[in-house]
């Protein structure tokens, strides 16, 4: 499966990958004071007012659904810039981002 946006065969299935290359799923998640809410899974999605610039909704290992937090909402992105680029990946082992469930695969993948 390539990271290209668009129609893509996976396992013999067409699946639809958004901007970020990952494959969008809709689930259904438990707000912590008991709502359910029907979410879309891998798109992050901006949250002004929130605690940090970007979140999005992704399944951990045990198949919950879990809302990640990323991103400085203080600050801008200047990826255009190749050192800053640069740095922000050496800094954050962007080579190796980990898992989807943890914020530094969400703020490599942005950079």
């Amino acid at each position: 499966m390539s990271i290209l946006t668009g129609k893509n065969v996976f396992e013999g299935v067409k699946v639809s990958l958004n901007e970020w290359g990952e494959v969008e799923e809709q689930a259904v998640y438990e707000e912590e004071d008991g709502k359910k809410k029907n979410v879309t899974l891998n798109k992050p999605f901006l949250t002004p007012g929130g605690p940090k610039k970007r979140s999005v909704y992704v399944k951990n290992e045990k198949g919950n659904t879990v809302k990640v937090n990323f991103g400085d909402p203080n600050m801008e992105i200047k990826a255009d810039n190749p050192a800053r680029r640069k740095s922000f990946r050496a800094r954050h082992n962007c080579d190796n981002p980990g898992p989807k469930t943890k914020a530094r695969y969400w703020s490599c993948k942005q950079w």
